[in-house]
């Protein structure tokens, strides 16, 4: 469990939900953690001091926008002030909400191309000297839907496509010093605002191979697998219980 042992990552979004599951599972293999937020600052606080009474001074948490201009050098300079390295990068922070054609306007287009893509981006390229140095990584949390776009979500479909186009563009760009991967997740975690019915949920369940939704931890694990993974680069491995051959 201590294969990341003397690394620090960044996790956007790294407070709740997937986030927080990937961000204590790099901290238990050893990395130190910056806890990005934006504002989930209640969430944040507990999981710095749950992790600080483990290993301390070994989390911080970092408050930031991550559509305005100035996040990507907030946050690595965070990184930089607190552990005086950045060795992993994780981009996970995401807006996911319906837009149905007819109905999208600008606002919508910033919102979800900015936090899934834009975002990302920036910050990637804001971090890839510092990760350059260790010979670190990105791990970029994309979608299933990348690929196979979701009815009534076509922004995001559109959005999660262009960040999968990012890793794998990236992972030339950035090599041979450092290594870009992605993560796409199937039926995780339901969103909290009542996006998905029961029956729908109990639809996406059926068609799953493996009959069940996943966990926020089996996305830590693929995560933490690609951050410790010396020979893995370009890759987006789908972790969604099978729901990718199915659909």
């Amino acid at each position: 469990m201590d294969s990341l042992q003397g690394k620090v990552a960044l996790v956007t979004g790294g407070a709740r939900r997937v986030g927080a599951a990937i961000t204590r599972r790099l901290h238990a293999a050893g990395a130190n953690v910056l806890i990005h937020y934006r504002d989930s600052e209640a969430d944040a606080a507990k999981l710095e001091g749950e992790l600080n009474a483990v290993r301390a001074r070994s989390a911080v948490k970092v408050k930031a926008e991550l559509l305005a201009p100035i996040a990507p050098k907030a946050l690595v300079s965070g990184a930089l002030e607190s552990f005086g390295r950045l060795d992993i990068l994780v981009n996970n922070a995401s807006t996911f909400f319906p837009v149905e054609v007819g109905a999208m306007e600008s606002s919508h287009w910033e919102e979800l191309i900015g936090s899934n893509l834009r975002a990302p981006l920036f910050i990637s390229q804001q971090a890839a000297p510092e990760l350059a140095k260790n010979e670190g990584s990105i791990v970029n949390i994309v979608d299933i839907h990348a690929e196979r776009p979701l009815k009534g979500y076509a922004l995001y479909s559109v959005a999660k496509a262009g960040l999968a186009a990012l890793t794998r563009s990236l992972a030339i760009e950035l090599a041979p010093r450092v290594r870009v991967n992605g993560v796409a997740p199937g039926a995780i975690a339901w969103p909290e605002d009542g996006q998905f019915p029961e029956a729908e949920r109990q639809r996406i369940i059926a068609t799953t191979p493996l009959g069940r939704p996943g966990s926020p931890e089996d996305i830590a694990r693929a995560v933490a697998f690609f951050a410790s993974a010396p020979y893995v680069t370009g890759q987006i491995l789908a972790v969604d219980g099978g729901r990718s051959v199915f659909i």
